[in-house]
């Protein structure tokens, strides 16, 4: 039996883990994958202290999360437009890199020829084009996306070094953000130890 998006949603809270406040975060405290920031633009106070702080935040239950990642970054994006084996990994980066996560989708169907535009929107244009470049090739394109994932989490940490520990762990392996989108991705599209290790080597 497929997954219903209620499915995916609880799994990117599990994913998300509990309560962090990594000051190399730039999304700040958060807690099951939902940011401050996130919390504040929603005005979720709580505690009714008549601020959103980082007690709001460790406050927030799993329920909580979950229903906010379907109402806003599954519902309000229209991720649902999208062909099915494209959905649940849109919303899982929908989650964590916000419209990122389409245009990134868009610049893949860019490459593969498709008159889309990058403005991180979901609209008739790119839900059309997505849905004919699954009828092609369902896990062929869901497999790209992840790569585009993978490449766009290198490319952060290649950028700004605070950001490696996401991308690699401190034994060298395989870090959240890589792990994570190959997830989404076949077997024998992971990278292997030693591609991981050459494809790092540079960060030192």
């Amino acid at each position: 039996m497929s997954k219903t998006v209620h499915d995916i949603a609880y799994e990117i809270v599990r994913r998300e883990g509990g309560f962090v406040d990594d000051p190399d975060d730039p999304g700040g405290a958060t807690n099951h994958g939902v940011t401050i920031h996130a919390m504040r633009r929603l005005g979720l106070d709580l505690d009714h202290d008549g601020d959103v702080d980082a007690h709001d935040v460790r406050a927030l239950e799993p329920d909580q999360a979950a229903a906010l990642f379907l109402e806003h970054y599954y519902e309000a994006p229209r991720i649902e437009l999208l062909p099915e084996a494209l959905r649940a990994s849109v919303f899982d980066m929908y989650v964590n890199a916000g419209a990122t996560a389409v245009k990134l989708l868009q610049q893949l169907l860019r490459q593969m020829g498709y008159p889309v535009a990058i403005d991180g929107v979901i609209g008739p244009v790119t839900a059309r084009a997505a849905r004919e470049a699954a009828q092609k090739a369902p896990r062929h394109l869901a497999d790209a996306y992840g790569i585009a994932r993978r490449n766009y989490y290198f490319r952060l940490a290649d950028q700004r070094v605070s950001s490696r520990k996401f991308a690699r762990s401190k034994a060298g392996k395989k870090g959240g953000w890589i792990t994570r989108a190959e997830e989404f991705i076949r077997p024998q599209f992971h990278l292997t130890e030693a591609e991981f290790l050459e494809r790092t080597a540079q960060w030192g």
